[in-house]
């Protein structure tokens, strides 16, 4: 048995970890099999994804003790056994999940903490598999800005340029 200066240790550990990222998944992984639970650190690895099998009293408290972050609702679901996923990207656990389980049932998704956002229950890995990321919401709205200045330019460009060099020639006009 872990003496309470060992917990109080592992406490800080996930605490430190806990504050250090804005995406956080707990799957159950109960029942897996040693090749099948090797495989899915593997598939986390291999995806930027850092995992981690915790004591759910444990992981209770170090959420407990994080000031200015509600981790009530995903406390909710410590139940089982419980691995806990880190990422950077709020899509990569639930793509690499969603991924795995064609070849197995488990990991099964209990919650997601995600930039503040809280998602319960493994049917909502389909949704949080297809969520975009800050990345790519930044380039959906670059592609939508520049969109109406190449409409613009194609058109302007149209009939070999004449129509630039027309519109060139009345604003020089207007200007004399």
């Amino acid at each position: 048995m872990a003496t309470r200066t060992e917990k109080d240790q592992a406490i800080e550990v996930l605490v430190e970890e806990i504050k250090a990222t804005n995406v956080l998944y707990l799957a159950d992984t109960t029942s897996m099999t040693a090749e099948a639970t090797s495989n899915l650190r593997r598939a986390c690895h291999k995806n930027g994804i850092r995992m981690k099998v915790v004591k759910n009293t444990l992981l209770q408290k170090a959420m407990e003790r994080i000031e200015g972050r509600d981790y009530s609702e995903v406390i909710t679901t410590l139940k089982g056994q419980t691995s806990v996923l880190f990422a950077d990207k709020g899509n990569a656990p639930a793509r690499m999940i969603k991924d795995f389980r064609k070849k197995d049932t488990k990991p099964v998704l209990k919650s997601a903490w995600i930039d503040e956002a809280v998602f319960i229950g493994d049917d909502q890995l389909v949704m949080l598999s297809n969520l975009k990321g800050k990345e790519e919401l930044i380039g959906d709205i670059i592609a939508l800005l520049q969109s109406p200045i190449k409409n613009v330019l194609s058109g302007l460009q149209g009939s070999g340029g004449h129509k630039i060099a027309g519109l060139v020639k009345a604003l020089e006009e207007r200007a004399a």
